[in-house]
C-alpha cells in the first residue's frame, strides 16, 4: 500500500501538477510622505492581485492623538463578488466626508488612499489594510507616516537690554507657526546694505543674538530669516546705541522737567496777575463814592486846580450875608457869582463830554479787547450805574439848587437895573452921591 501511494505522487510530480499555499501581501512605498499644508496627497497601496471571483475588503486606518486609544477609521470598501456583484461605494466616516476618497483596482491590486486639503492635524501615521473575504486567514496590511509641513510665519524681532555704551543686549526672533521647527540666522548689514560679520564674541543661537559690551560701532541693521524645508521669513531690527547721557529716556526726562518748570512759572504769573487786578483800583469809574458830598472834582483825579466842597446850608449863609452887605459890594459879589456859575457849568459839560468819551472808549475796549471779562464785569457795572443815578440826583439837586440862585440872581438883577442905581453907574460925570453917615464938615 505504502508502495502504491509512493508510485501515484512520482506520476503526477511529473506530470506538472503542482499543490501551493497562497499568502496576500501589502506594501506602501515608501515609509514617509511630505506635503505642504493646503495641498492634495495620494498615499500608495499595493497588494497581491486576486482572482475576480474572490471579494477583498479594504480599510484605512489612521493612529490616534493618544497612545491606547483606538485607531481612526478613515473609510472602507468591499469589491463586488459572485454572490454580491454590485456592491455599495466606500464607505467614509464622518470626520473625512468630503476630504477622503478612495482610488482602487482590485485586479490590478490597488488601493490608493487621497486626502484634499491637508491641514496639519493630518500629520500622524496612516494603515492600509487588505483582506481576502472568501478567506479570513488570507490578509495583511501596511504603514506610512504623513508630514504636514507648514511655512514658518512672519518671526517677531525685539530687543532686550539698554542700547547704551558697555550694556548687553539680546536681540530675539521668533515664528509663531513652522512645521518642521524652522532655523534662525541673523545676518548685520551696514548703512550701505552690504552683509557684515556679526560683532565680535556675539552668540547666535535658537533665534537669540546675544551682544556683549556694545559700542557706537556695534550700530547698524540687522535681518532675522526662519527658515525651514517650504519657505523661509524675516524680520528686520535697527541698533542706535548711544552714549548713556544721551539716552532717550534721558532726553525725555530732561524735556519732561522742562516743560514741567515752564508750566509752574505760567501758573504763578498767572495767578500774581489775577491778584494784581484785584487790588488794582476801578478804572473809568463815574460818579462819587457812597456816603459822600458830591464834588465837581474829576473822577480821574484830572482837575485843573483844587476846588472846596460846598454845601447848600453854606451857599444859604454866604447869601444871607450878602444881602446884610452893602448894595455895591453885593452888586460885585452878584457878578462874581455868576461867573463863577458858569465857568462852573462850562466844567461840568467839560466832564460831561470827558465822561462820556470814556464810557464810548470803555465800550470798544470792552467789545474789542475784553470780551472775554464781561460776565466778570457785569456786577461791578450794576455798581457803577447805582453810583452815577446816585449822582445824577445829586446832579438833579444841584441843578434845583442852581435854578434858585438863578432866580434869586435875577432879582438881583432887576432890583441893580432900576433907575436909581443905573443913573449912579452910569452917569459917569456926575459927582458921586455922599453917604447919608457921612460926618458934617467941621466948622472953622
Amino acid at each position: 500500500m505504502a508502495a502504491t501511494l509512493g508510485i501515484l505522487g512520482i506520476c503526477l510530480l511529473f506530470s506538472g501538477v503542482r499543490v501551493t499555499s497562497s499568502a496576500m501581501s501589502v506594501t506602501i512605498a515608501a515609509k514617509q510622505y511630505k506635503i505642504a499644508r493646503g495641498d492634495d496627497v495620494v498615499i500608495p497601496c499595493a497588494f497581491t492581485p486576486q482572482p475576480a471571483a474572490e471579494s477583498v475588503q479594504i480599510t484605512w486606518t489612521a493612529a490616534p492623538d493618544v497612545a491606547g486609544d483606538p485607531a481612526i477609521k478613515i473609510l472602507s470598501f468591499t469589491s463586488p463578488s459572485k454572490t454580491n456583484p454590485n456592491p455599495n461605494p466606500p464607505k467614509v466616516q464622518t470626520n473625512y466626508k468630503g476630504r477622503a476618497n478612495l482610488k482602487q483596482d482590485i485586479t490590478a491590486g490597488r488601493a490608493d488612499l487621497q486626502l484634499l486639503k491637508v491641514t496639519s492635524a493630518d500629520t500622524r501615521v496612516y494603515e492600509c489594510g487588505v483582506e481576502n473575504k472568501d478567506n479570513d486567514e488570507d490578509g495583511g496590511s501596511a504603514t506610512t507616516s504623513l508630514i504636514v509641513l507648514v511655512a514658518p510665519s512672519t518671526p517677531v524681532c525685539k530687543v532686550e537690554g539698554t542700547l547704551e555704551y558697555s550694556q548687553d543686549v539680546k536681540l530675539s526672533c521668533r515664528s509663531e507657526e513652522g512645521t518642521p521647527a524652522p532655523v534662525y540666522k541673523w545676518q548685520r548689514y551696514d548703512t550701505n546694505n552690504r552683509p557684515q560679520p556679526n560683532p565680535e564674541k556675539a552668540t547666535d543661537l535658537n533665534g537669540v543674538l546675544s551682544l556683549y559690551n556694545i559700542t557706537k560701532e556695534t550700530s547698524g541693521f540687522f535681518t532675522c530669516t526662519s527658515t525651514n524645508e517650504i519657505r523661509s521669513a524675516s524680520c528686520n531690527l535697527t541698533l542706535a546705541v548711544m552714549p548713556p547721557s544721551m539716552s532717550m529716556a534721558s532726553v525725555g526726562g530732561i524735556v519732561g522737567a522742562v516743560v514741567a518748570v515752564a508750566v509752574v512759572i505760567g501758573a504763578i504769573c498767572i495767578c500774581c496777575y489775577c491778584c494784581r487786578r484785584k487790588e488794582k483800583p476801578e478804572e473809568y469809574a463815574m460818579g462819587t463814592p457812597e456816603r459822600e458830598e458830591f464834588t465837581d472834582k474829576d473822577p480821574e483825579g484830572k482837575e485843573d486846580g483844587p476846588e472846596t466842597l460846598v454845601s447848600y446850608e453854606e451857599e444859604r449863609r454866604v447869601k444871607s450875608t450878602d444881602r446884610l452887605d452893602p448894595e455895591d459890594n453885593r452888586s460885585e459879589r452878584s457878578y462874581d457869582r455868576r461867573s463863577d456859575y458858569t465857568d462852573r457849568r462850562d466844567d461840568q459839560s467839560d466832564r460831561r463830554e470827558r465822561y462820556d468819551r470814556d464810557e464810548r472808549y470803555d465800550d470798544r475796549r470792552d467789545r474789542d479787547r475784553y470780551s472775554d471779562r464781561n460776565d466778570r464785569y457785569d456786577d461791578r457795572r450794576d455798581r457803577y450805574d447805582d453810583r452815577r443815578g446816585r449822582d445824577d440826583d445829586r446832579r438833579g439837586r444841584d441843578d434845583d439848587r442852581r435854578g434858585r440862585d438863578d432866580d434869586r440872581r435875577g432879582r438881583d438883577d432887576d432890583h441893580y437895573d432900576s433907575d436909581r442905581y443905573s443913573e449912579r453907574y452910569d452917569s459917569r460925570d456926575r459927582p458921586p452921591s455922599v453917604p447919608p453917615n457921612k460926618p458934617k464938615e467941621p466948622r472953622i
